[in-house]
């Protein structure tokens, strides 16, 4: 068993930045890969960012490439999600993800455990 509590999210103006953060518990987090997706009202989950579980390879989705950046502190069981020049189209809820496998992967399927959600809204 292993619980993902995101927090961080909020409204934010356009431009602006935002840092999600995620806390593990439960399990040994330093063997999770682990993962970034948000979703839309009336849309499919979308993968943002993932990162391996030492750290050394991170993954990014076009639409945010150069603008967010994934990174983990495996001393505190937490994986974070720094978000800068935020779009409207970045409104999402936006989930974290952990996956027991070494690399990185944008399938939702491959992930084992998931965080609650945490609402990010960039008003234009």
């Amino acid at each position: 068993q292993v619980q993902l509590v995101e927090s961080g999210g909020g409204l934010v103006q356009a431009g602006g930045s935002l840092r999600l953060s995620c806390v593990a518990s439960g399990r040994t987090f330093s063997n999770y890969a682990m993962g970034w997706f948000r979703q839309a009202p009336g849309k499919e989950r979308e993968f943002v960012a993932g990162i391996s579980w030492s750290g050394g390879s991170t993954y990014y989705a076009d639409s945010v490439k150069g603008r967010f950046t994934i990174s983990r502190d495996n001393a505190k069981n937490t994986v974070y999600l720094q978000m800068n020049s935020l779009k409207p189209e970045d409104t999402a809820v936006y989930y974290c993800a952990a996956a027991r496998i070494y690399s990185v992967s944008s399938r939702p399927g491959v992930y084992d455990y998931w965080g609650q959600g945490t609402q990010v809204t960039v008003s234009s």
